[in-house]
């Protein structure tokens, strides 16, 4: 998929960047603002499900934040197995992905060059209608970096850096991301680095809890709670299990939904703290 000579221009552009260049890099990407057009913007959530259960938990944030009246319009597509370089097994989602979100998603695990067309279609659409692309990396940017591709492949004078924005909020994704991938993802869209979600404090929503949360109570919708009581089984019955990795705060009862954080960012609902302040913001009466 990712063609070498298409890539080879980046190489030698990053390894004649200077020092300085490469911190004014960081500066730019910490220091951009979102700018989400519900009425004509698509968001992408991409969820690389591998090895750890978050993002099952996640997904189901991402249903409850849809079920909300101020969303009800958002245009939006979900990507499950969108994973790099890691090792381990993945999480298998699609009876969650199906619940949560019906035929809006598509499966990269087993049909990548599908999703990827799916993907591409889709963005080709909302940047002819005028409108812009926000990718939530609820993992690493390898997917991103290959449709991305695909599309300039077919739109040449497209300026990807003003219509394809980019929100990553883990160190750890993009270290388990294909360098060169990353490097051509950062380079070529509006890369935008956030505040690690799983914190609570630094100014990003730390929507990961060591304790338990009471979200029943607030969720008063049999399809949100069905959706969640899947998210919680499906987690523990893949939480650490066959080498994958052993989320803590889970396996003690809490919740895990920090790549929320970036649709969070997106959307600017960076006010919300922690995982309980979540459920309260996005109460069903």
């Amino acid at each position: 998929m990712f063609e070498i000579p298409i890539l080879k221009s980046f190489i030698h552009r990053f390894k004649a960047l200077t020092v300085i260049g490469i911190l004014l890099l960081g500066i730019n990407i910490y220091a951009q603002k979102p700018d989400f057009n519900i009425s004509k913007d698509l968001l992408l959530v991409q969820f690389d499900c591998k090895t750890d259960i978050d993002d099952l938990h996640t997904a189901a944030g991402l249903r409850t934040l849809l079920h909300h009246p101020d969303y009800k319009d958002l245009n939006y597509f979900a990507i499950a197995g969108t994973y790099g370089v890691q090792e381990g097994l993945y999480v298998p989602p699609n009876e969650l992905m199906k619940l949560a979100f019906g035929i809006n998603w598509a499966n990269a695990h087993n049909k990548r060059d599908k999703s990827i067309k799916q993907v591409v279609n889709k963005v080709e659409k909302t940047i002819k209608r005028g409108g812009s692309v926000w990718v939530a990396e609820a993992g690493q940017s390898d997917f991103t970096a290959d449709w991305v591709q695909k599309l300039v492949e077919t739109n040449q004078y497209l300026n990807v850096k003003e219509k394809i924005h980019v929100v990553q909020h883990s160190d750890w994704n993009e270290s388990v991301t294909e360098p060169i991938k990353l490097k051509y993802a950062q380079s070529i869209t509006d890369y935008h680095k956030i505040a690690d979600g799983n914190a609570v404090g630094n100014g990003t929503p730390g929507l990961k809890s060591d304790g338990i949360v009471n979200w029943e109570s607030k969720l008063n919708d049999n399809h949100l709670t069905l959706v969640w009581n899947t998210a919680i089984r499906l987690g523990n019955q893949y939480n650490g299990k066959e080498g994958r990795y052993i989320n803590e705060s889970v396996a003690e009862g809490g919740l895990d939904f920090s790549d929320l954080s970036e649709v969070c960012y997106i959307l600017n609902l960076m006010t919300i703290k922690d995982a309980d302040d979540f459920f309260t913001y996005f109460k069903v009466d």
